[in-house]
């Protein structure tokens, strides 16, 4: 039987790659002059910590991040923004989570999209990842098509990974 996994995670080096690339360019705009912001990475914790004196520099460094991510080979989906930022004195501060592991909700999702492509497959979850098993190695190939072409349901990003035939 051929089985592949499918996983969702980001390499924490060229995320911090990425941080320092995008904190070097903060630090150099003329815009960001004499800020007292900050741009930091928590590889521990898998987060990114911004702190800035406004809310615009604080979407500017959101969108500087997120320029040097793409161009480092990330996909900013991996990045959850929902967490609103906060006032801690004169700095306005947000914490952004790091994606990592695909959550119950999204992995239902994935195998809903699986089960309704209606290839020979058998997808099974497992903690955080998922392994879809079939006869074929050209099935398999057809379930990687059809979650690329539907990857902005999905929400985040996928890396199909120990393809077994």
């Amino acid at each position: 039987m051929a089985s592949f996994d499918i996983i969702s995670k980001v390499d924490p080096q060229i995320m911090d790659n990425a941080v320092n690339v995008a904190r070097k360019e903060i630090m150099n705009r003329y815009d960001f002059r004499d800020t007292k912001g900050s741009l930091e990475f928590d590889k521990k914790n898998n987060e990114v910590h911004i702190s800035m004196e406004n809310d615009m520099r604080l979407q500017h460094t959101e969108d500087v991040l997120i320029s040097k991510m793409v161009k480092q080979g990330l996909d900013a989906t991996a990045l959850d923004f929902s967490k609103e930022a906060y006032a801690s004195g004169a700095m306005v501060k947000k914490d952004i989570k790091v994606k990592a592991g695909i959550d119950k909700e999204t992995s239902k999702k994935i195998m809903k999209l699986i089960k309704d492509s209606k290839v020979k497959v058998s997808p099974a979850i497992m903690d955080e990842t998922i392994r879809v098993t079939g006869k074929k190695i050209d099935d398999l190939q057809q379930v990687i098509a059809v979650l690329r072409t539907n990857a902005e349901e999905i929400g985040m990003p996928l890396q199909y990974v120990n393809m077994k035939s």
